[in-house]
């Protein structure tokens, strides 16, 4: 087991703030202090390195924090693995899992909910951010599990495909662009677009089917730029825009006529989402939870 102050150690590294950490762990500053200092004292060695409110690990605090994050990554596989062994229902673990936007708000709960209702003693974790910060994340070891958009060439990670969605065009109902249906692709040329900001794997994906008709991002005449689908499909319901986002993220405002579907010829945008981890690394909770995924959504 991690004793409390390699615990108060690893939560200090990860948030890179003592005032930060003593948030997290509901204890005061002070107490946080005298245990990084009690660490210090043990292994003979400055851990952090402290310049005014920043801190950063010395060379021992890196081999400490990578050591102990691998034996704390153990101790939490080792106590679901052991505790599932008699009765499911039981099974003690923390699912530190990552998704894109798309897949936090519209395919991962009924996979939670019923995760859930399987191992009710598991505690969940859900880091709610565009692909390329949770696959971040996933490399920084702050979650073990994270689904994403697309997939990069990363050696030091495992791809392991889920489900796919579409992207499509839409405008409110009170928009220009709206009045018509259909559009041949230049005329998206004209258009003012709002769209997902960089790192989004719908703005990924819109561009890759834009290339293949030798459309650029930069050729369009961007007016907006908003981090978060929500944000973007309100903002396109109240403007002149035109966006583009996930058919499961609009199926509700398309139904009731607050946005309009906009077709344009040729173009269709397709993304893949994958189960990551890294290299190495499947523990029975991560199976398991991938196992549900794909029987809840007949993959």
């Amino acid at each position: 087991m991690i004793s409390t102050r390699h615990d108060v150690f690893l939560t200090v590294a990860q948030q890179k703030s003592f005032s930060k950490a003593s948030q997290v762990l509901y204890i005061s500053q002070p107490a946080i202090s005298k245990h990084i200092k009690s660490l210090e004292e043990y292994y003979k060695t400055k851990l952090f390195d402290r310049k005014g409110i920043l801190i950063d690990l010395t060379a021992a605090g890196k081999l400490l924090f990578e050591k102990l994050t691998e034996v704390k990554r153990i101790q939490e596989q080792t106590e679901f693995e052991i505790s599932s062994i008699k009765d499911v229902m039981q099974a003690k673990g923390v699912l530190k899992l990552g998704a894109s936007t798309t897949v936090a708000l519209y395919i991962l709960p009924k996979v939670l909910s019923s995760f859930n209702q399987h191992y009710p003693q598991t505690h969940i974790s859900l880091l709610n951010r565009n692909s390329e910060i949770v696959l971040e994340a996933l490399l920084n070891q702050e979650i073990n599990l994270g689904i994403i958009e697309g997939r990069t060439k990363m050696t030091n990670v495992d791809y392991q495909p889920f489900i796919s969605d579409q992207v499509v065009a839409v405008s409110s109902k009170k928009s220009p662009i709206a009045k018509r249906k259909n559009y041949a692709l230049k005329e998206m040329l004209n258009m003012p677009l709002a769209i997902r900001e960089r790192g989004s794997g719908t703005l990924a994906a819109l561009k890759y089917s834009l290339e293949k008709h030798k459309v650029k991002i930069s050729d369009l005449d961007i007016k907006v730029r908003l981090g978060g689908t929500e944000a973007l499909k309100n903002f396109l319901i109240e403007s002149d825009s035109l966006g583009f986002l996930p058919h499961r993220s609009v199926i509700k405002e398309l139904t009731y006529g607050e946005l309009t579907e906009i077709h344009f010829e040729g173009l269709h945008i397709e993304r893949n989402f994958y189960f990551i981890q890294r290299k190495g690394e499947n523990s029975e909770l991560n199976k398991n939870f991938i196992r549900l995924a794909k029987k809840l959504y007949n993959i």
